[in-house]
C-alpha cells in the first residue's frame, strides 16, 4: 500500500476528525474509500456483479417466459 501526503486546512481536518469519530470511522479509511471509488474500482465491481446476476438468470422471451404481450404494452 502506498502513502499519500495531503495539505489540508487545520480547521477542516479538525472537523473531519470529529465527524469521523461521531460515525465510528477514520478519516484515513474514508479518504481511501473515496479514492477507490474515484479511481473506478467500485464501478468495475458493480459491472461485474451485474454481469454475474445476468448470467445467473436465464433469459426467456417465449414459451411462457414473459407475462406481457406486445399489444399489452400499449394498453392505457
Amino acid at each position: 500500500m502506498a502513502t499519500l501526503t495531503l495539505s489540508v486546512d487545520a480547521d477542516v481536518l479538525r472537523r473531519a476528525r470529529i465527524r469521523a469519530l461521531e460515525r465510528n470511522e477514520s478519516v484515513n479509511q474514508y479518504l481511501s474509500d473515496m479514492l477507490e471509488r474515484y479511481a473506478g474500482t467500485s464501478q468495475q465491481d458493480a459491472v461485474e456483479s451485474l454481469l454475474a446476476l445476468a448470467d445467473a438468470r436465464p433469459a426467456s422471451s417465449g414459451g411462457g417466459g414473459r407475462g406481457w404481450s406486445r399489444e399489452g404494452l400499449y394498453d392505457v
